[in-house]
């Protein structure tokens, strides 16, 4: 059963991740959605760009898998593409699909995650929201109220693991485990 599962896992990653968007995609629902959480807006502000992943499938039964096509951005304009692969093993049933979003510090960090082939390690934690901008829960340890007290607040260096921030916002779907730590994720720019 459990290799069944494992197969099928595995199938899901290769069918999905095999090539890039070919063309730029509107993305501006899930920018907007991110946006309106007052804990997620100052990093549109302050950060040197960021990557977007509109949607997200991950599932699984012991083995899961997760993929998903995303685009970075840099001065709200599109510098890439990016698709998101994640095999993991261990503690989690179900399915989901989520958004995510990447903010890049700095260009050492955005040119670190765009060289292709970037990976989290075991420390990499994201942030749960919630699209009404009222609760969030955390994922892998971080916790983060998106209140109306969370306006308009500044955005601190601290805030940033290795020059990168996550936060995730589940779109459907019911799944005890949604972390970020083993995703691989590469990176095709803009062009031919």
């Amino acid at each position: 059963m459990v290799s069944r599962i494992g197969t099928l896992a595995l199938l899901l990653v290769a069918a999905s991740s095999s090539g890039f968007a070919q063309e730029v995609e509107d993305y501006s629902e899930a920018i907007e959605t991110f946006k309106a959480v007052p804990q997620v807006a100052p990093y549109f502000d302050s950060a040197y760009g960021y990557a977007v992943w509109n949607r997200i499938a991950r599932g699984g039964l012991v083995i899961g898998a997760a993929s998903g096509r995303g685009q970075l951005y840099v001065n709200g304009q599109v510098t890439g593409f990016s698709r998101l692969v994640d095999v993991s093993i261990g503690f989690q049933a179900g399915g989901q699909a989520y958004r995510q979003i990447i903010f890049f510090e700095n260009r050492l960090a955005y040119d670190e995650f765009t060289r292709g082939g970037y990976e989290f390690d075991a420390q990499a934690s994201a942030v749960a929201v919630m699209a009404s901008a009222q609760t969030s829960s955390g994922t892998h340890g971080s916790q983060a109220t998106a209140g109306a007290s969370g306006a308009g607040r500044a955005v601190a260096s601290g805030d940033y693991q290795h020059g990168l921030r996550v936060f995730t916002m589940a779109i459907g779907g019911l799944m005890y485990q949604v972390t970020v730590a083993g995703q691989k994720y590469n990176f095709r720019s803009v062009g031919p």
